[in-house]
């Protein structure tokens, strides 16, 4: 299997290198040839030379089994350049149209929730991640001016909306619980949520052992903190998945643990921690990068090799629970430590 490699900026390189060294103990006790290609891209490719995501590079990375992702961002670079030039732009033109985020609190873990224990929260947000308000339609008439006017457009074709509900749906049907809920904005995104809700429901027919449930975005926010064991699968749009997903973050422990996947079930995916750069503790061996290995345990799980990708998320499960905090600087262990700790348990 080839992986490209983009550690990026910030803490990226970091939690990539244990990311890859659990990978490379994977392989080896399960007996599987891995092999990486690094992709220099991010912030300081930028200020250095003014490409963002050069297109040979982008082709390259069309060409690999899976990627493997750190974190893109730098304090010198305005917001939205590197963002929307590498990390939309991969997505859209890899057609990673799934947001695979599982939102699992392992057990020794503390969760902000303080009356919630694993057996409260463990279920898995599925974002539609081509479309919406992030393909970038919109513009400014005036600007600058007393009048300036800014338009965002949100655009979602039924296809897109279709497959991500029908992913979803297969994905509940797997699930002991097999329950799935929409979260949407039906009472007010008339036109949008409209289109949504009809092909979820239209969907829903065709998989008569899953039980549907619809819940407005507010309500899906409120009851992830009050009451987290009522959800199993949640499907949403692309910028609610965004932020329920952070959300999900804090109530499984912070963004230390939180692994995600850019999915094309039928192409190249892309598999990353969901914490930014965090440019404060970049090189000191601080950040916790147990959510970039658990990326890892996904690109092997999602690549077929699910024995593999079980033995890193049981590792992952059994070193958070162990550590005092998951915070960065908090954990008692370096980062290489940590990353240490894992391949250790993996390997046996």
């Amino acid at each position: 299997m080839r992986i490209g490699v983009v550690p990026g900026d910030g803490t990226g390189p970091e939690v990539v290198a244990e990311a890859l060294k659990v990978l490379d103990t994977a392989a080896a006790k399960f007996d599987l040839t891995l092999e990486y290609e690094q992709f220099d891209i991010g912030g300081e490719r930028y200020l250095r030379t003014g490409e963002v995501l050069p297109d040979d590079v982008a082709e390259s990375l069309a060409n690999v089994d899976a990627i493997m992702f750190g974190a893109v961002g730098h304090p010198d670079v305005a917001p939205g350049v590197l963002e929307r030039g590498i990390i939309l732009r991969l997505r859209r033109e890899l057609d990673q149209y799934i947001n695979l985020r599982p939102v699992k609190l392992y057990p020794g873990v503390t969760s902000p929730l303080a009356d919630k224990d694993y057996r409260d929260i463990d279920f898995v947000v599925v974002r539609e991640n081509t479309e919406g308000l992030y393909v970038g339609a919109g513009g400014f008439a005036y600007r600058g001016t007393s009048h300036e006017v800014a338009t965002e457009e949100s655009i979602n074709t039924r296809f897109g909306v279709e497959r991500t509900i029908r992913f979803a749906f297969e994905l509940a049907a797997g699930r002991r619980r097999k329950h799935l809920t929409f979260c949407g904005k039906t009472n007010v995104l008339v036109h949008s949520h409209d289109l949504w809700m009809r092909v979820f429901e239209e969907v829903a027919s065709d998989y008569p052992a899953v039980e549907p449930a619809y819940a407005n975005v507010d309500a899906v926010c409120a009851w992830m903190v009050q009451s987290p064991e009522r959800f199993d699968v949640i499907v949403t749009d692309n910028m609610f998945g965004d932020i329920v997903t952070d959300l999900g973050a804090a109530i499984q422990g912070g963004l230390g643990i939180a692994a995600g996947a850019n999915l094309n079930p039928e192409g190249v995916s892309m598999f990353e921690p969901i914490g930014g750069t965090a440019p404060d503790v970049a090189g000191a061996g601080k950040i916790n990068p147990l959510a970039a290995i658990g990326a890892a345990g996904m690109l092997l799980t999602h690549t077929g090799q699910t024995e593999a990708g079980a033995s890193v998320e049981t590792a992952v499960a059994t070193v958070a629970g162990s550590l005092p905090s998951l915070a960065a600087g908090e954990m008692g262990m370096s980062t290489s430590e940590v990353g240490d700790r894992v391949r250790e348990l993996v390997a046996q």
